[in-house]
């Protein structure tokens, strides 16, 4: 990523100094918002903004100091994910591996490494899933915090912020969304292989996992086409050589002439008589409607779509009755049951 190397005209990474404590490689939410919107040639910053969440979501960058992964245009401080818990290295991490990480935090006796409430939950419930294990998951945590003891003061802060980022990606807040989960009908297809997963740690998972969607599906053989499937294709393809099919343009054309005929009858491409009470400051629908009870059958007898089609037609005489439609007479007379030809005369035929 271009907006963390420095170098190559990337955002500035700096150390910050707190009370009686440094936070190094940090970056502030402005600066990346106004790098986005310089670099990017964005106008708004809203959108940069969005553009900036929508980076943090994936975990490519993170806040130092919250569960949440949003971007926000302001002086909270952020942090770049090292290239290896990319999620675009394709792999998904085990509950095992997400158990060690928990177990490894309550064994340090830091501020910044104390569980939050849905991590002590989370914690509790794989304590039970994994009872069988959990000695050897202890041990697995022991050995990792003994080796984290051993690096820099710096480096493994830095590394303990990226790693809980991780985990916030693949474990996420409830109520936030999660990135990284597979639609459920993609992982339900015998066909669709399932993504490879690898172990953090080494170790593997060998009990059901938190989520069905982490679930491996069995495999399933398959079945070579017999002589007969190979004929049910080669018909099939046949029958859809010989259907007849029209030309775009003769579709377009025909496309074209519908919307011009019945855009006059389109309230969103032209203007309704009366106009609607509810956006415009014209009254006449609700006088219309306290002196007719029939306002609904004079306002679909003014609308002539029905003299083009015998679909509209037919729509008109799911609304109307023929005692109702006597009534509105008047207005049929002076409009479309002289017309020569008119489908209202045939109707009329077919209801005597």
């Amino acid at each position: 990523m271009r907006i963390q190397d420095e170098k190559a005209g990337g955002v500035a990474i700096r150390t910050v100094k707190s009370f009686l404590s440094k936070i190094p490689s940090v970056v502030s939410g402005a600066d990346i918002v106004l790098w986005l919107v310089k670099n990017l040639s964005i106008e708004d910053s809203a959108e940069a903004i969005h553009l900036g969440s929508l980076i943090a979501a994936q975990g490519y960058l993170f806040p130092i100091s919250d569960h949440v992964l949003t971007l926000k245009d302001d002086g909270t401080l952020y942090r770049f994910q090292a290239p290896y818990f990319w999620p675009s290295n394709c792999w998904e991490p085990e509950n095992t591996d997400y158990a060690i990480y928990l177990c490894k935090r309550t064994m340090q006796n830091k501020a910044r490494l104390e569980l939050a409430d849905y991590e002590a939950e989370n914690l509790a419930r794989l304590q039970r899933a994994f009872a069988r294990k959990w000695e050897f998951i202890f041990m697995q945590a022991e050995a990792q915090v003994k080796i984290d003891r051993k690096k820099d003061k710096v480096e493994r802060k830095i590394l303990d912020s990226q790693e809980r980022a991780f985990w916030d990606v693949h474990r996420p807040v409830p109520g936030c969304v999660n990135t990284t989960e597979m639609d459920i009908r993609k992982c339900r297809r015998e066909k669709n292989p399932q993504r490879v997963k690898k172990s953090v740690y080494g170790v593997t998972d060998d009990t059901q996992t938190q989520s069905p969607v982490h679930q491996s599906l069995p495999s399933q053989p398959v079945r070579k086409p017999t002589r007969e499937d190979v004929q049910k294709e080669i018909s099939f393809l046949n029958i859809q050589l010989d259907r007849h099919c029209m030309k775009m343009s003769k579709v377009a054309d025909s496309l074209m002439g519908y919307t011009e005929q019945f855009m006059v009858y389109d309230p969103l491409a032209s203007t309704i008589e009366p106009s609607n009470p509810w956006i415009s400051d014209d009254m006449t629908f609700w006088d219309l409607e306290a002196r007719f009870e029939i306002l609904q059958i004079a306002t679909l007898c003014l609308d002539d779509s029905f003299a083009h089609t015998w679909h509209s037609l037919n729509q008109f005489h799911e609304v109307v009755t023929w005692n109702t439609f006597q009534l509105t007479g008047c207005l049929l007379k002076s409009s479309f049951v002289g017309t020569e030809g008119s489908p209202i005369l045939l109707w009329q035929e077919q209801l005597k």
